[in-house]
């Protein structure tokens, strides 16, 4: 039997955001105490080896993400606005009136860690796969628990996700809720992104929001990665994490509204690609 395994990709996001710490500037974009949360959550759960910790927390470390930075111009340090643009959402949401906030694909995002502490009246909830998710619960229960932080470890891509939550004691279907999709709608097939935006639509009240980030779709149809966009997707597909969708940047409006959303470009700070993604902000019709 076939023995699933973390997730790289979580891995080198959450390296990656150690890295950004060393870069002179990211501290103004980076969001408070990530960094050392994170560097904490990969040694504590095991995820990778202490060296590599280390290794991503030097200038050396900088200087390679730099030089290949040819390959997806602008996407080291995207992944420093990613972080950003999702905790404002989540605050803001929050600020707005959202008692949830749901965090899919988590990898080693250490935002509900952080924030729950802040906000003690709000439920945050996070789904991965059992894989990533066992070892991350390890170092979260080595950090120190949230009682307002749940983990839960189901592959969506076998589960449903109103099942999964409709299974959870805590979470509230007629609830105010924040859905955060960072990094992960470009590894679902275009009909698993469809059905998970219904299955979110289900189990949210009317007012929610989900906030997301895509990949623009090229020219030739398929995902666009910038200059090197045909290396990029081989190199995506040998590694066993292929980018599977990808949308124009001009059809995400009408396609959120097939869904039941209705796209908010107003609660977007830019309507720019950060690296080689967009953002993209819904609220439940």
């Amino acid at each position: 039997m076939h023995k699933e395994k973390p997730s790289r990709t979580a891995c080198k996001v959450a390296l990656n955001i150690i890295t950004l710490g060393v870069k002179d500037g990211m501290e103004k974009i980076l969001p408070p105490g990530i960094v050392e949360a994170t560097e904490k959550l990969l040694l504590a759960s095991e995820a990778t080896r202490p060296g590599f910790v280390k290794w991503a927390n030097s200038q050396r470390a900088v200087s390679i993400y730099e030089k290949f930075d040819w390959m997806m111009p602008g996407q080291f340090e995207a992944f420093a606005y990613r972080k950003a643009f999702c905790e404002k959402q989540v605050i803001d949401a929050i600020n707005e009136g959202a008692t949830q906030v749901l965090v899919l694909g988590a990898g080693y995002d250490t935002m509900g860690w952080r924030l729950a502490p802040k906000y003690p009246e709000v439920k945050f909830f996070e789904i991965d796969h059992p894989a990533t998710a066992t070892l991350k619960a390890k170092g979260i229960k080595m950090m120190g628990e949230r009682k307002n932080l749940h983990l839960i470890a189901e592959d969506l891509g076998k589960s449903k996700l109103e099942d999964v939550l409709n299974a959870s004691e805590f979470w509230n279907t007629n609830a105010k809720s924040l859905i955060i999709a960072e990094g992960l709608l470009e590894y679902l097939t275009p009909e698993a992104v469809r059905d998970l935006f219904n299955q979110c639509n289900l189990v949210t009240d009317s007012g929610s929001r989900i906030a997301f980030t895509f990949i623009p779709t090229g020219s030739d149809g398929k995902p666009d990665a910038g200059p090197k966009t045909k290396l990029v997707l081989w190199i995506l597909k040998m590694g066993g994490e292929p980018w599977l969708w990808s949308i124009s940047p001009e059809d995400i409006g009408s396609f959120l509204e097939d869904l039941g959303w209705e796209y908010k470009s107003d609660l977007l700070e830019s309507k720019e690609r950060h690296g080689v993604e967009f953002y993209g902000v819904a609220e439940k019709e």
